[in-house]
């Protein structure tokens, strides 16, 4: 059923998303008085789910969920039609429009998506706001991922900075680590700061992971929030409100390192150091061979921790989601980078539509959704700008270019251009997808 929720919420996204893109070049061919031949959502390769005329233009539905399309009269485009180039030029063709209307409607597209993200994230920070967990409220430290465990980073250590780029928060150091490349991690370890070197191909590594992973986490104390009827921890006599302080002869008060001891300890009985009451008690636990007793914890961080929460009126908002909408940007085309880097080797962690699926929860969760799908949107949005052949970036290359010299590029090297840039995008799909695949059966 996680699976199944995770590709619904994916296939929604992804209709949002070229719904919007397409609508982005439908507008602006419109307004230009340009005909639209096909308005497609995913692609009909041979049929179409769902197909109607209205005013000379097809609508429809594929059965290819690899994007979608506008075909607009008089343009050389993905479908690479070139019957319409045998004929003189259309005043209500592409191919007709002043230079500056033709990059509108190639435009289009990406401006669209990059205003949804921009409306998406003003309505969260309207409606929900933002929290923020700080450094200084993090009085247990960080419960540290056995990956980052293995650099020389302990249980109780805060991240202070990357090199000399301040860490303010725990979810800013993978950004952080990743996009600025860099090389020493500096942690406030009691009294010390405490430099430790990243390895030459640990943010190699980082990028490889199969799964997304929590490798920091604010520790806090376990105090039990409910018991699983029949479980482990019931037939004990665990009950709501207890403070689980330690395992056998191992004293430590903190959820993260209760739950690794007992992995310890699978098909055998223990004892656990429990204050109840402001007594301590020890109760003998049975550990099934999961390793799970069947407790959950508190897990209202607010419980523990100040947690700084900003809310927004409708109109401060607006300003609020313009800039968070650029930083998301920036954040992106740092990410673009690292596909390049020589260090990181970016091209390796490149994944298709299995790896897309995996960002969203396994269960519906409506804010998830929309961050994600706010993402999803300037993501699309920045691939799409880049000028390769194929891709409107490309398009809007050989516009410019036409703008700036006064030349417009010849039908011939439009369909050239455009053949070699959908063999390397096509490459690029298999590749990425691929990777996807190979990453289920490692």
């Amino acid at each position: 059923m996680t699976v199944i929720i995770k590709i619904l919420q994916l296939l929604f996204a992804l209709s949002i998303l070229i719904l919007v893109h397409e609508f982005g070049h439908f507008l602006f061919a419109k307004i230009f008085k340009v005909k639209v031949e096909k308005f497609y959502i995913f692609f009909d390769y041979k049929f179409s789910l769902l197909k109607f005329n209205y005013k000379g233009t097809e609508y429809g539905i594929g059965w290819i969920p690899l994007g979608g399309y506008t075909k607009i009269a008089g343009m050389v485009d993905e479908s690479m039609d070139t019957d319409h180039l045998k004929n003189e030029p259309q005043p209500w063709e592409f191919r007709s429009k002043k230079a500056w209307q033709r990059f509108l409607i190639l435009f289009g597209g990406v401006l669209m998506n990059v205003l949804l993200a921009i409306v998406i994230n003003i309505f969260i920070l309207w409606n929900i706001g933002e929290q923020y967990l700080p450094n200084s409220s993090l009085k247990y430290g960080l419960a540290v991922d056995s990956t980052f465990q293995a650099i020389g980073l302990r249980n109780g250590d805060l991240v202070v900075a990357i090199d000399d780029h301040p860490v303010n928060s725990f979810t800013e150091i993978i950004p952080t680590l990743l996009l600025e490349k860099g090389n020493t991690i500096i942690v406030q370890r009691g009294d010390s700061l405490v430099y430790i070197p990243v390895p030459s191909d640990f943010l190699n590594k980082l990028i490889k992971q199969d799964e997304p992973i929590q490798f920091f986490f604010p520790r806090f104390p376990f105090i039990i929030d409910s018991v699983v009827e029949n479980s482990a921890a019931a037939l004990a006599g665990l009950q709501k409100g207890d403070k689980i302080i330690g395992i056998q002869d191992t004293i430590t008060p903190y959820f993260t390192d209760i739950k690794a001891l007992l992995q310890n300890y699978k098909d055998q009985e223990v004892d656990l150091w429990v204050v109840r009451n402001n007594d301590t008690i020890t109760l003998n636990v049975a550990v099934p061979s999961t390793g799970i007793i069947g407790v959950m914890p508190v897990a209202d961080l607010s419980q523990f921790f100040e947690i700084y929460s900003y809310k927004y009126t409708f109109w401060q908002s607006i300003p609020r989601g313009f800039n968070r909408t650029w930083e998301i940007i920036n954040s992106y085309v740092k990410q673009l980078g690292l596909i390049f880097s020589k260090e990181v080797k970016g091209y390796e962690g490149l994944g298709g539509f299995i790896t897309m699926g995996k960002i969203f929860p396994g269960q519906w969760n409506w804010l998830a959704f929309w961050n994600l799908t706010a993402f999803l949107s300037i993501m699309l949005a920045v691939l799409n700008i880049i000028p390769i052949p194929g891709l409107d970036g490309g398009h809007i290359l050989f516009v410019l270019v036409e703008m700036i010299t006064g030349r417009k590029p010849s039908e011939k090297f439009l369909i050239g251009a455009q053949f070699i840039g959908l063999m390397f995008l096509l490459a690029l799909v298999i590749y990425a997808n691929l990777n996807d695949i190979i990453r289920l059966f490692r």
